[in-house]
């Protein structure tokens, strides 16, 4: 109302006010981009690394076997987790934890495959003997795995065995542990139909449990005799006997591995490699002399997490001249010109990044960020477009949400402000804000609406859960 009447004094207090409001926002996402992406470490315990091409290619080489498990295409999500440790585990539903260890112990795309294998064997059983209450991932609740947990407790290992798992008496611990020796065995039994269903040497499962059984034998003291009775499951070397006869008679034993698939995996593990390991580390590993993409990569996330943006960008342009289209590439380059205070500059690879990955959430949220940094308002109109698109195909990315709410805070929109908040506060498991923000959102959204029905159920699923916390309490 009245829009017509702006006077040029007003209008240059409007561009003031959007320019404090840009500079503000840019300050604000920066410091908030500081853990990086196109990997993005999510939630503090556990932590959750999520990155567009690594989550396509565990989906990619997961859903053959899911197929063969009886799950829905789509069904089954992987998930990785920023853990040292090499270890991946099930907690119910029809998600795979693997830790980021894991792929750095692993030589090949197959040896992945094998662990994945497994764990859908426990999927596909329903093997939860010992449930979290709480909803983050239970990652030391169920070691439905492949590591010995009582060679690791027995050395000290933190987190790694039986103490994780809460139970506190021996009787308690007998039965879970009874428990999860029938599904070790059947896991691997179902493991072998997965691989065979889905055309897949078991090679690899086989090479991983050597380097699992090396595992164990390092953490175990050589005065302490390890019960096979007393582990969460058999030992390493007894199941891998047990398998050998059934992989070795298959008839994809010997296929070949792809080429391409192999190719997708050593860029994967080098960009992990780049983002959780020491900077130095990498380096070392991967020095200047190696010309490959996948030392290009991990030394371009080495270099941007030791603060030397020059040195990142140069490895991130060695990579574009070798595929100037690829998605991942120009996400890279976006990135460290955004995270390296050029918004601007990012905009350029981020738009290719787009629309070469058809509009991928991580990479969309991204690039609305970039939009909202250049202190521009005349780019905040894209920003919400793309936001929206981000949250839109995937709704667990708090950036996004934050950067969406902004963007309705800066035009005025208070009741979608506090509906993007109350996503955010809801996703990270704060029910008092993502309540408050809820009912803030229902005084302004239209009733009936999809935004306000939203906003209602996260208002009463946060007031229920609070209800529930405050009756254990009592």
């Amino acid at each position: 109302m009245g829009t017509a009447r702006h006077s040029r004094g007003g209008q240059r207090g409007m561009r003031r006010h959007f320019a404090a409001i840009g500079r503000f926002l840019t300050l604000l996402l920066l410091s908030l981009l500081v853990a990086g992406r196109p990997v993005l470490a999510q939630d503090s315990d556990p932590q959750i690394l999520r990155d567009t091409e690594t989550e396509a290619f565990l989906a990619d080489i997961a859903a053959p076997m899911a197929k063969s498990a009886g799950l829905a295409p789509g069904a089954l999500q992987v998930v990785v987790i920023a853990d040292p440790e090499i270890n991946a585990f099930v907690a119910g539903g029809q998600t795979i934890y693997i830790n980021s260890g894991l792929i750095l112990a692993a030589d090949n795309a197959n040896e992945v495959e094998g662990v994945i294998a497994h764990e859908l064997g426990h999927i596909e059983g329903g093997h939860v003997p010992l449930q979290n209450q709480g909803t983050r991932p239970a990652g030391r609740i169920l070691l439905l795995s492949l590591l010995a947990g009582i060679a690791a407790a027995a050395a000290g290992a933190p987190g790694a065995g039986l103490a994780a798992f809460g139970a506190g008496s021996t009787i308690a611990q007998s039965h879970v542990l009874a428990f999860s020796r029938a599904d070790e065995g059947s896991a691997d039994a179902s493991a072998v139909r997965h691989l065979n269903d889905a055309h897949l040497s078991g090679k690899g499962m086989i090479s991983f449990f050597g380097k699992l059984k090396q595992e164990e034998y390092r953490l175990t003291p050589a005065d302490y005799t390890i019960d096979p009775y007393a582990q969460t499951h058999p030992m390493t070397a007894d199941r891998e006997a047990a398998l050998d006869a059934d992989l070795e008679k298959s008839p994809w034993w010997n296929a070949p591995q792809d080429p391409a698939k192999q190719a997708r995996f050593l860029r994967v593990k080098a960009k992990l490699a780049g983002y959780v390991q020491d900077p130095i580390t990498t380096l070392r590993k991967m020095p200047e002399s190696d010309q490959s993409v996948p030392a290009h990569y991990a030394r371009a996330y080495a270099w941007h997490r030791a603060a030397y943006p020059d040195k990142a960008d140069a490895e991130a342009d060695a990579l574009l001249r070798t595929a100037p289209l690829d998605p991942y590439f120009n996400e890279l380059k976006g990135q460290i010109l955004l995270e390296n205070g050029h918004p601007k500059e990012a905009l350029a690879p981020l738009r290719i990044a787009v629309a070469q990955s058809h509009q991928a959430p991580l990479i969309s949220a991204l690039f609305g960020q970039a939009l909202i940094a250049t202190d521009d308002p005349a780019n905040f109109a894209e920003a919400e477009t793309v936001l929206k698109v981000s949250v839109d195909k995937d709704r667990e990315d708090p950036l996004a949400w934050y950067a969406l709410g902004a963007v309705y805070a800066q035009r005025g929109d208070e009741p979608h402000a506090a509906l993007a908040a109350a996503e955010r506060y809801a996703m990270n498991g704060e029910d008092a804000l993502a309540r408050t923000n809820a009912e803030r959102a229902l005084l302004g959204l239209k009733t009936g609406t999809r935004d306000y029905l939203r906003a209602e159920d996260i208002a009463v699923t946060s007031r229920n859960n609070m209800d529930s916390r405050y009756g254990k309490k009592k």
